[in-house]
């Protein structure tokens, strides 16, 4: 898959084409691409994904806060590789793009710029100034312009149609499960190891202290979750909480994410380590004191080994 930072002076070859935010490159996005890749073959051209970075809402909103994703620019460009698309356009998203109508988008970017011969769209795909296109702005151009486009279903579960949004609300009520099987893989969160309070150590359960490489990727509702690390290239089984630890921590209001790798000792500090969700145990618990806790942990590291083996 070739990267382009920019859309001018492209040589493609019967550009087929998709555009969209892709976060977290999920099962309904899979099928639009599958048939972008189909068609693109078809007529013996070139499969194209168009997205846009930073992502749009924090570019328009006035506070970030709250705001957070499925995956960072460098997990997307990955996840879209594995997909055997041909090329990724990755367009600036500045507040001067943010105003460009949508029409103006068709003719300039897509026509004139990409020379797009076929676009493939989503089932609720808007786009432009204040979201303003839609599939009937794109037909209507289609025809004046000289190109073809489809539409594409979404993929259903149950009576929604899977969505971002829709596996972030999963991920942030704790249905791991649920927000997996629509991702298409296991969600996973990347980070570096930073130094804690070592209460862990004392209890007998040493935790390494995550701190998220970007501030914007989505952390999943509070609880304790059998996950797998990989650190150094090397995958090991873990359990991780994440929450207030409301039984040691007199602080309620500080968030934490701690990893307890089983079977390890070495020191990590500094390092990057990535956490695989597996499965959700249990939610965050106050018990009345620590032997209760580590009766507990003793549990979950049970319950874990059984899950990930």
């Amino acid at each position: 898959m070739k990267i382009h930072k920019a859309y001018e002076n492209l040589d493609l070859k019967i550009p087929v084409v998709t555009m969209g935010i892709f976060d977290g490159v999920h099962r309904g996005h899979k099928i639009l691409i599958e048939r972008l890749i189909s068609c693109s073959r078809e007529v013996n051209g070139e499969s194209v994904v168009i997205t846009f970075h930073p992502h749009p809402r924090l570019v328009l909103s006035k506070n970030a806060k709250g705001i957070s994703f499925l995956s960072t620019l460098e997990e997307k460009t990955a996840l879209l590789e594995k997909t055997g698309l041909d090329h990724l356009i990755i367009i600036d998203f500045t507040p001067q793009f943010s105003r460009m109508k949508s029409i103006d988008f068709v003719e300039d970017v897509l026509v004139n710029s990409i020379r797009t011969r076929f676009l493939i769209v989503g089932h609720d795909h808007h786009f432009g100034y204040k979201g303003e296109g839609n599939y009937d702005t794109i037909k209507n151009c289609a025809m004046a312009m000289g190109f073809r486009v489809e539409q594409v279903r979404g993929l259903k579960s149950g009576r929604n149609a899977i969505s971002s949004s829709l596996i972030r609300e999963s991920l942030l009520k704790g249905k791991l499960d649920e927000a997996n099987d629509w991702l298409g893989y296991n969600y996973s969160l990347k980070g570096s190891v930073i130094e804690g309070k070592k209460i862990g150590r004392k209890i007998g359960f040493p935790t390494a202290n995550i701190n998220p490489d970007d501030q914007f990727k989505l952390i999943p509702g509070n609880g304790v979750y059998a996950v797998e690390t990989q650190v150094d290239n090397k995958r090991m089984p873990a359990m991780l909480s994440i929450g207030s630890n409301p039984t040691v921590n007199k602080s309620q209001g500080t968030r934490s994410i701690e990893v307890h790798i089983f079977d390890f000792d070495k020191d990590i500090y500094d390092k990057e380590i990535e956490v695989i969700f597996r499965h959700r145990l249990r939610d965050e618990i106050k018990f009345e004191n620590t032997g209760q806790l580590v009766r507990q942990m003793e549990l979950d590291k049970a319950n874990s080994l059984r899950l990930l083996t």
